[in-house]
């Protein structure tokens, strides 16, 4: 029994002692608005993204969590803006999220209501730096600035 109860704190240990792996879009429509989205958790705007589920993909995650958060179709993932791994980038818990820019359209309709509280595209000058939430002040950054980050 002893051994069983090792075995079964070893597990929970590798479980729950992990960093989970998510995603953020910055949508970009054809116009070259980007697309954000209001949280209800904290009423900050953010990227679009989410939690990458069992049996999925990035790419899989990435056009489901669009399409799930905003109703856009995800139509060309253009580049990869970086890998954001900081433990303390997301207050919730550890996670890694793999940010990408894309090509999207569609009709803006808030999907997840539970989640998401507005949606709305901006231009580059309206987008409220400084004021997003999570780390997205940064990817957000790091995208306009051309880079693609290992952080």
């Amino acid at each position: 029994m002893l051994q069983f109860w090792r075995l079964l704190q070893a597990a929970i240990g590798v479980i729950f002692r992990h960093p989970i792996t998510g995603t953020s879009i910055i949508p970009v429509l054809p116009d070259g608005r980007i697309v954000l989205v209001q949280r209800r958790d904290n009423g900050r705007w953010s990227l679009p993204g989410g939690l990458v589920e069992w049996g999925e993909d990035i790419s899989t995650s990435a056009k489901r969590e669009l399409a799930e958060e905003t109703g856009l179709k995800l139509i060309k993932i253009n580049r990869l803006v970086g890998i954001y791994s900081d433990p303390n980038r997301d207050p919730r818990f550890h996670s890694i999220c793999v940010v990408i820019e894309a090509l999207v359209e569609g009709e803006m309709q808030v999907q997840d209501t539970l989640e998401i509280m507005n949606i709305r595209a901006f231009s580059l000058s309206e987008i409220p730096q400084g004021e997003l939430s999570h780390d997205h002040d940064r990817q957000l950054q790091d995208y306009l600035s051309g880079a693609t980050v290992l952080a």
